[in-house]
């Protein structure tokens, strides 16, 4: 066997404070209540920094919410059948279903389920608003969604910008009158800061992984942006994508690898199987690293396209020269972030299609896997055109079909041998152990 490049690696020493973040998030939401915070729940890239100006909140994300439940195989179960127990369609969105069920049992991974003040939702896919219209009916108490305009065009950038601020106005009178509050925009001003801050760096990590070899592996992505898709209005999660950024932009200058045997690059498309994240440790084996994704880049970074329709990480308030100082400047930039940000608009096949080759390209992989997920159909649209377009490309394709959180639609033996023959396909041999 020919030698095989060994590059020098180390473990990411910003593992520790994102695993510490996650925890104490999911405490301060199950404490907030006895600690008089206002509780809301939604889609976790809601409109976060809303209910800043309320003062002291804690948030419940429904799709990270969903994927705890959902790395429990017993518990996800369990929590998925009691949502068909009410008649609700096997086919619907999994992290819901999870979600719903778990609400339905009263059990959650850290006790009983919680009682939200409100549910502030945005509206992206067709569930996301009838999911928090079922948890409003099952605790008695408020909802509001906000809809994202899908913008066909640039010529009705700004018509659609004054429809999602007007909503967003209209939401932060609604939860003041639901909770009874007064509202400080300074507050709000800072949480967007703060976000815009924590999307752009996460994003500028995210491209640091177009290295050679990659400083990153997309297993460890998936765990450091729960961190942006919790906490990106507040100061911690700024502080902690410094940190990530300043760390990840040493192992790029030290050629330090996040596999010290990488000799082939993948991209992978759609959620992954949280409860299966060592398919990703199976491809390591053959020297095969995960280093991009379309999911991670669209939840929790902020990417804008530049005029060649590349992704690019967004620029900063300080890098356009912004300085927010009303509530209508803040809420201008926090709905131009939603507006701009590529892939958002993943509905839209034929875009998807394109920024998929780019993404592939760009990242520098040699072969792509795409989850067909049984749990989510709106980032499973699309995907065979996905496939027939990277191939065209001259980028392989491996697909494999199971479902992002319920085990019952997940067969480990046919994933790893579908996985195992890609690789040798490509001409790839299992690496001595």
């Amino acid at each position: 066997m020919a030698e095989i490049t060994r590059y020098k690696t180390k473990p990411l020493q910003c593992w520790k404070k994102a695993k510490e973040l996650r925890i104490q998030h999911y405490k301060d939401v199950w404490e907030a209540k006895e600690k008089g915070k206002v509780l809301l729940t939604g889609g976790e890239y809601s409109f976060l920094p809303l209910p800043a100006g309320l003062g002291e909140f804690e948030y419940l994300g429904g799709e990270p919410y969903g994927a705890t439940v959902g790395t429990d195989p017993i518990l996800s179960v369990e929590c998925a059948e009691a949502t068909e127990s009410k008649n609700f369609a096997r086919d619907m969105c999994s992290y819901m279903r999870l979600y719903w069920g778990s609400m339905f049992l009263d059990k959650s991974p850290w006790g009983k389920f919680i009682r939200p003040d409100l549910a502030l939702t945005w509206h992206l896919c067709e569930s996301h608003a009838k999911w928090y219209q079922r948890v409003a009916e099952h605790f008695g108490i408020p909802t509001f969604a906000v809809e994202i305009p899908l913008r066909p065009d640039e010529g009705r950038k700004e018509s659609h910008l004054k429809y999602l601020v007007a909503q967003l106005e209209e939401a932060i009178e609604w939860m003041q009158k639901k909770t009874g509050r007064g509202y400080d925009d300074e507050k709000l001003i800072e949480a967007v800061s703060n976000e815009v801050e924590s999307t752009a760096t996460w994003a500028k990590v995210c491209e640091l992984n177009k290295h050679v070899p990659a400083p990153l592996d997309l297993k460890s992505m998936f765990s450091l942006y729960i961190v942006s898709s919790l906490l990106r209005y507040r100061k911690e999660s700024v502080d902690f994508y410094h940190e990530l950024y300043a760390e990840v932009q040493d192992r790029v200058q030290n050629n330090i690898a996040a596999l010290a045997t990488e000799r082939c690059r993948l991209y992978h498309d759609a959620e992954p199987i949280w409860h299966f994240l060592q398919l990703f440790r199976y491809a390591e084996k053959y020297g095969a690293v995960a280093v991009a994704s379309f999911y991670v880049f669209i939840v929790g970074t902020a990417f804008e396209a530049d005029e060649t329709g590349s992704w690019v990480p967004a620029r900063t308030l300080k890098e356009r020269g912004l300085t927010l100082r009303t509530r209508q400047d803040a809420l201008r930039v926090l709905a131009e972030s939603y507006i701009d940000r590529p892939g958002l608009q993943g509905w839209q096949v034929q875009q998807k299609v394109a920024d998929s080759i780019r993404i592939a390209k760009e990242w520098r992989c040699d072969g792509a896997l795409l989850h067909f997920n049984r749990g989510c159909e709106g980032l499973s649209a699309g995907l065979s055109e996905v496939g027939l377009a990277l191939k065209k490309a001259g980028i392989p394709t491996m697909s494999y079909e199971s479902n992002m959180v319920d085990p019952r639609e997940f067969s480990s033996t046919q994933i790893i041998d579908s996985l195992e023959s890609f690789l040798e396909s490509m001409n790839l041999k299992k690496l001595e152990e």
